[in-house]
């Protein structure tokens, strides 16, 4: 997350506190190109949602019921359909004492991922709670993951990295023995990909590649919005991402995103930084770092304004298949002191790049505020980001963060994700949104608190926004959403 933690320099004439964020990219006159070689085709991701909507189970007597997915055996559990269960749709699980809810058929195609939906039942207390594996048709069982606390009466989402071939089944355990009861809804499990990269299995059998830039003053002041800092970020991370595994700590890495870039990892893919220095180009062979090479690049709360060079870098990737992760930070944030801060930056690339006017479709407004929303987009609960593989999106927390204006006439495609609370779900106060430009396409978050994990660099003040609400669940399926996956 981000809090307000670092003073502003005295030339701004005022003492503001502002919120670990930053981004950057130098530039190539090889730009103007217009080749595409870092995307490969997709394959289709295979993902199995239970979402408890064709059962019936009105006792917590153990039985069998038919679900959607196959038979699974409910102990101590039922399908709830009242007011006082927490559901997205009409029905879910509802589990009381050290109840289950176990899988009575196979995955052949192993799994990757498994996303749980899960709230508190009604207004009773908190409630622990696991996710266990079986490889042998359920003669025994092992756990993945830590112990989950269901502590919200809206539902959170949570993610487990399984990354097992093979047959497997899954059985979810109530922990805690106490009569509290806990809703569990939208199970959804994501074969395990043929294609390897990192610490496992590549999402839907597809390993891509994500490039997070380290150039526009990303850890300037108190930002540290690197995956690996180290000394100064370098372009592979250190220890080797080969050595991940689902159990990896997010501390592996030290960076304020490593929670991010281990995530990516342990779902198959492969994350690289663009260190200080290097340029972000789009065609030209003798970077090794060209874009071309990538299938998303990342830009974190950018301090540093793009030179013209790197904006039709920047342009040329998207329009020719690239996905670009844009994540802005509230205005009067230049954290290096050079004028420029991340709102102005963004928006200066999509006033000023010599080519098309607002090509995305939106603005970043020069606001300020300190929120925590639910008003998600409603009426489409198919969207790929808010309800995608990594689970639903129910919630966004910002600490000091700018809103958005979207123009639908400038791009017919950008799409409102989440609104502050209480307005229109109309082209203004928005928090998040998405676009597509040419082939390729773009999201948007206008606040680096929700990623910034709390660990990075000694002495910068960090806290811990990417393991709250569901931004894991948002940020990871907008990952995949950019990199074609879903």
């Amino acid at each position: 997350m981000k809090r307000c933690a670092k003073l502003f320099p005295l030339l701004l004439l005022l003492t503001f506190i502002a919120c670990k964020k930053n981004s950057s990219v130098p530039v190539d006159a090889a730009a103007t190109t217009t080749i595409r070689s870092g995307i490969r085709p997709l394959a289709a991701l295979v993902t199995r949602t239970e979402n408890f909507e064709t059962g019936t189970k009105t006792a917590y007597t153990a039985a069998d019921v038919t679900l959607s997915t196959g038979v699974w055996n409910l102990n101590d559990a039922l399908i709830g359909n009242t007011t006082a269960d927490k559901k997205n749709g009409t029905k879910s699980a509802r589990v009381r004492n050290s109840g289950k809810l176990t899988m009575k058929f196979n995955l052949t195609a192993g799994a990757s991922t498994v996303t749980i939906s899960h709230a508190k039942y009604s207004t009773d207390a908190n409630s622990t709670w696991q996710l266990w594996y079986s490889t042998n048709n359920g003669l025994s069982y092992t756990q993945t993951g830590a112990t989950i606390t269901t502590s919200s009466t809206t539902l959170q989402s949570t993610s487990f990295t399984v990354n097992i071939a093979g047959t497997i089944r899954f059985e979810i355990r109530k922990t805690d023995a106490s009569a509290n009861r806990i809703n569990f809804d939208d199970i959804s499990m994501v074969d395990f990909g043929s294609t390897g990269g990192g610490g496992g299995g590549g999402t839907g059998g597809t390993a891509k590649k994500f490039l997070f830039d380290a150039t526009k003053a990303e850890t300037a002041g108190n930002a540290d919005w690197v995956i690996d800092q180290d000394a100064s970020p370098q372009r592979i991370p250190t220890p080797l991402q080969s050595t991940i595994t689902a159990t990896t700590p997010e501390t592996y890495w030290t960076g304020a995103i490593s929670s991010w870039g281990i995530a990516l990892v342990k779902a198959g893919h492969t994350v690289e930084t663009l260190p200080v220095g290097t340029a972000i180009t789009y065609g030209n062979i003798s970077n090794p770092q060209d874009l071309s090479n990538y299938n998303v690049f990342v830009v974190d709360e950018p301090n540093i304004r793009f030179t013209a060079a790197e904006k039709t870098a920047i342009l040329n990737f998207v329009n020719n298949g690239g996905g670009l992760f844009i994540i802005s930070d509230h205005t009067i944030s230049d954290r290096n002191n050079d004028g420029w801060d991340s709102p102005a930056i963004w928006n200066d690339l999509m006033t000023n790049n010599g080519a098309v006017t607002n090509p995305f479709g939106f603005s970043i407004d020069l606001t300020n505020i300190t929120q925590l929303t639910a008003n998600v987009l409603t009426g489409n609960a198919t969207n790929p980001i808010l309800h995608g593989s990594q689970g639903n999106v129910s919630q966004l927390d910002f600490h000091n963060g700018a809103t958005l204006t979207m123009n639908p006439t400038a791009n017919t495609t950008v799409q409102g994700l989440i609104w502050k609370t209480g307005a229109v779900q109309n082209n203004s106060n928005l928090m998040s949104a998405s676009s597509t430009y040419g082939t390729g396409r773009v999201y948007v978050v206008t606040d680096s608190s929700p990623i910034d994990d709390g660990t990075g660099a000694s002495g910068n003040t960090l806290f811990n926004g990417w393991a709250t609400y569901s931004h894991i669940p948002l940020f990871m399926n907008a990952s995949l959403w950019l990199a074609k996956l879903q």
